[in-house]
């Protein structure tokens, strides 16, 4: 069943490998391909002899000119794209043959497994009901820099994707297998013409598109789409059908309010985006509409509605009339505003309750008089829309690092004469920001603004808040605080809020993202839960981001994941005992170590009673793009959110016995101090990060906005978890997902009784097995061997080749461990589909990994060179593409 199941699969990828063989010999003539081909067959060789089949790849790659070498990396880096277009088409398949064989036992149905399990134990009809009335499911879209490819291509890759889904058609004709064949052939040709590296740098503005772009493309779609499958599967269980507008997910954005080190982040940036977004938000209800008016063309219509637009034949059309020239005066108003125009007469859409009241009209109308399955149609669709994405398209978070706001407030309070409010303890911080948050009168003046202590950056902080105060509340979501340590880092944005103007505050939530603030984070809350003040102000709902990125590079995978674990736990039992709602908010990464994990998996491994209906995740760079680039994926994806909700609250995992605490404990001591022993204490570590991976070479790619670096100068504190991990990724080292994980799973195996614990942890606590499941995923893709042919060409400091021969022998004894843990002789032999495509990818990541090591030797020994630089990128971008992980 297996190999029938995946060997489809396996035909797309021969199919798309021979279509760019074709496109070598043509583009760039017999001898390349040649060369490419006796390449790719050592590589083969390669996997499977030893270290002489490795000297005779470099052999065929070291002769070749700097122009060669470029053609040779954007071969491979194309087929490695194309892999992942099979791969995500196989995924669409799959889903579609699940949904028409639920009897079949692979079947992963999400929504309909959930609702059975429920079933099955008891849980009532009124009680799933009840749960899904109050879901949550918040998707917040970022702009980390992690997504390699270039939007044309993505255009491109996505219009192969669509020509696989019609080649599964049985029904096609000879003539029509050809056409599409021809298709595909041009299709990949205009990608090999095309440019993959992006030249410039994208701005904030760009990225704020490009997530727009993901809405327009696919989300737009998928949205209710995923709506009628719920529906489906809500009857097929004997649930009522929710209310029409009704849609658990919502959707909110980082770009263009992410500040936090990135200088490129204005408030100007971040009204633009604000703007841009209504103004996409417009031009998409206005299709929407346009759609509705060539429909709804009936007569019958209720009293109320003919009340409203007098008599007429065609009542339904005569309010959408109204409500295009609405949207369309929206669209021209926010085109003023973002080019500084004067502003346009004419009635828009201020807020989605206006666009929510005209549409409801005719949904009650077409209900009234017998046309339910007419307002089931498109205004159903529309309805859902609004519901989701609002009249703002998607809800703009502002995040800055807590020392700004504290800067900020020192500059008043300097002003002011009263001190300098850095030097102040925590105590009588708390005393001057409570009584400034109780006080009616403005606490500084316009000339305030133009005095000397209003530095550049002090007026940044208050210039985003007032653009927060002019814009209002409605396309606003949350303002992070990072690096949050004290409840004076909350109650200080709270006070900045108020210094502007902003009459509907947006949510302030801290991010708790060290070692150290994850293990005080619940002193934090409860400190201000302390306080009768903002007790009263959050007595609504308390939201807290939970930090993966920074935690794991302070502490490791093993040490950061538990930390977050208990955090959760604290932070859980303490709002519960306030009566106050949590949410909580994981800044989720795409690799391992940043908490990257399967959907079901990742909310499932959360403390009980953590979820509770409620959940707020960020999707990151080129994640957003595989789960949610095509309609029928990302549908997919949003039904396992809301049933992974779902089933972690109804059904929430079980609680950890006292001895598994402990053994975590123990575990995570030896791992935190494996880990620091090398990244904190070891000095040749970055020397070794900037010579032997491509981590300085990076900087060159034009990724995303935010700079790589905290500091230019800085050592790993300075450097950004996502460069970080992406650097490690590109050796196959992997060094941040498992470093540490390794020494204390060899620990606890000198042991029988903790052997005999920790597997009953892998067996019995969703928490642990998440541990050892994301533990095996990122080791299938670690190549100690790959990590070395870096290291041969790149360096002959003997300190440096010290460590990187200690770091391959944790790798190996991180790997062995592992395997005695699970029993399993290889890697992912429970993942067999996983196993094949890395084994599939590897004779085309090994000659890039070559190349790559090849061309930084190269470039460091002169200044600049471009078609050295191309190369590298490409191999960076192919790298990236045949791992399908990067930061």
């Amino acid at each position: 069943m297996e190999q029938d199941q995946h060997a489809p699969l396996r035909e797309d990828v021969r199919w798309l490998g021979e279509l760019l063989g074709h496109t070598l010999r043509e583009q760039v003539g017999e001898d390349l391909y040649e060369t490419v081909e006796r390449i790719r067959l050592a590589a083969v060789e390669t996997r499977s002899n030893d270290e002489m089949s490795v000297a005779r790849l470099r052999a065929l790659l070291d002769p070749l000119e700097d122009d060669a070498l470029l053609e040779v990396a954007r071969a491979f880096s194309q087929f490695l794209n194309l892999a992942n277009i099979a791969e995500q088409h196989h995924r669409e398949r799959l889903h579609r043959q699940h949904q028409r064989y639920p009897g079949d036992p692979d079947s992963d149905q999400g929504l309909r497994n959930v609702l059975e399990r429920l079933s099955a134990k008891q849980v009532s009809a009124q009680t799933v009901r009840d749960t899904l009335t109050d879901l949550s499911v918040e998707l917040v879209l970022t702009a980390h820099p992690t997504e390699v490819t270039r939007r044309t291509l993505i255009r491109k890759y996505d219009q192969m994707a669509d020509l696989l889904t019609e080649s599964d058609r049985p029904d096609l004709t000879g003539e029509e297998r050809q056409r599409l064949e021809q298709r595909l052939r041009e299709l990949i040709i205009s990608a090999w013409s095309t440019d993959e590296i992006r030249r410039e740098r994208p701005t904030p503005v760009d990225e704020a598109k490009w997530g727009f772009a993901t809405i327009e493309q696919s989300l737009w779609r998928a949205v209710p789409d995923f709506m009628r499958q719920f529906d489906e599967e809500l009857q097929r269980a004997g649930l009522p059908s929710p209310p029409a507008d009704w849609v658990p997910v919502r959707l909110a954005s980082w770009m263009g309010g992410d500040r936090d080190g990135n200088p490129n982040v204005t408030a100007a940036v971040t009204r633009e985006v604000l703007l841009l977004a209504r103004w996409m938000a417009a031009d998409l209800y206005l299709r929407d509409v346009e759609n509705l008016l060539a429909d709804l063309s009936m007569h019958r219509a209720s009293d109320e509605l003919l009340a409203r637009t007098g008599p007429s034949h065609e009542p339904y059309r005569v309010v959408l009339r109204d409500v295009r020239d609405r949207l369309k005066v929206t669209r021209r108003r926010m085109e003023a505003l973002v080019e500084e125009r004067p502003v346009p007469d004419g009635e828009g859409f201020l807020n989605g309750a206006q666009l929510r009241d005209e549409l409801r009209l005719l949904d009650r109308s077409l209900r009234a008089v017998g046309l339910e399955s007419i307002a089931n149609g498109q205004l159903k669709d529309t309805l859902r829309r609004l519901s989701c994405f609002g009249i703002t398209l998607l809800c703009l978070d502002v995040r800055q690092e807590s020392g700004r706001h504290a800067d900020t407030i020192d500059a008043i309070t300097r002003y002011l004469e009263l001190g300098s409010y850095l030097e102040w303890d925590e105590a009588e911080r708390q005393r001057f920001l409570l009584a400034e948050l109780e006080n009616r009168r403005p606490l500084v003046d316009e000339l305030f603004y133009r005095s000397d202590v209003c530095d550049p950056q002090v007026r940044e902080v208050l210039d985003t808040c007032k653009v927060i105060a002019e814009q209002g509340p409605e396309g606003l979501g949350a303002y992070v605080i990072s690096m949050a340590r004290a409840p004076s880092d909350v109650l200080a944005v709270m006070l900045l809020q108020k210094i502007a103007g902003v009459t509907r505050p947006m949510r302030v939530v801290p991010l708790f993202e060290t070692l150290d603030d994850l293990d005080n984070a619940g002193e934090t809350m409860s400190a201000l839960l302390s306080i009768p003040f903002y007790r009263e102000r959050v007595k609504g709902g308390q939201e807290v981001m939970i930090g993966y990125s920074d935690s794991a590079k302070d502490a490791g995978f093993l040490g950061a994941a538990w930390a977050q674990f208990r955090a959760q736990e604290k932070l859980t039992g303490l709002f519960r005992e306030h009566g106050i709602p949590l949410t909580l908010f994981h800044g989720r990464g795409g690799s391992i170590s940043r908490g990257g994990s399967p959907t079901r998996m990742a909310l499932l491994s959360q403390p009980s009673g953590s979820v509770a209906g409620r959940i707020r995740v960020t999707e990151q760079g080129e994640v957003i793009r595989f789960k949610y680039g095509r309609p029928s994926v990302a549908a997919f994806n949003l039904e396992q959110y809301v049933a992974a909700t779902l089933e972690a609250t109804l059904l929430p995992p079980r609680e950890p016995r006292p001895q598994w605490r402990e053994q975590m404990e123990k575990l995570t001591r030896i791992s935190v101090e494996g880990y620091r022993q090398v990244v904190r204490d070891d000095p040749a570590l970055v020397r070794y990060l900037r010579t032997v991976t491509p981590e300085t070479e990076l900087s060159r790619l034009a990724l995303g906005s935010r700079p790589a670096r905290r500091k230019s100068d800085g050592g790993i504190e300075s450097l950004r978890a996502i460069p970080w991990v992406f650097a490690w990724t590109q050796i196959r080292l992997m060094l941040p997902a498992w470093l540490g994980t390794g020494a204390a799973l060899e620990a606890a195996l000198e042991d029988q009784s903790d052997i005999d614990r920790i597997r009953e942890m892998a067996s019995h606590w969703p928490f642990f097995q998440g541990v050892v499941d994301m533990l095996e995923m990122v080791l299938a893709k670690a190549d100690s061997r790959v990590a070395a042919w870096y290291e041969e060409r790149l360096t002959d400091d003997t300190d440096l080749m010290r460590l990187g021969d200690s770091l391959r022998q944790r790798l190996a004894g991180t790997v062995e461990a592992l395997g005695r843990l699970t029993g399993r002789g290889d890697l992912l032999d429970n993942n067999p589909v996983m196993r094949w495509s890395i084994r599939v990818r590897d004779p085309y990541t090994d000659p890039l990994h070559l190349l790559q090591a090849e061309l930084m030797a190269r470039l460091r020994d002169r200044d600049s060179d471009k078609v050295l630089e191309s190369a590298l990128m490409v191999t960076i971008a192919g790298i990236a593409a045949g791992l399908r992980n990067t930061g």
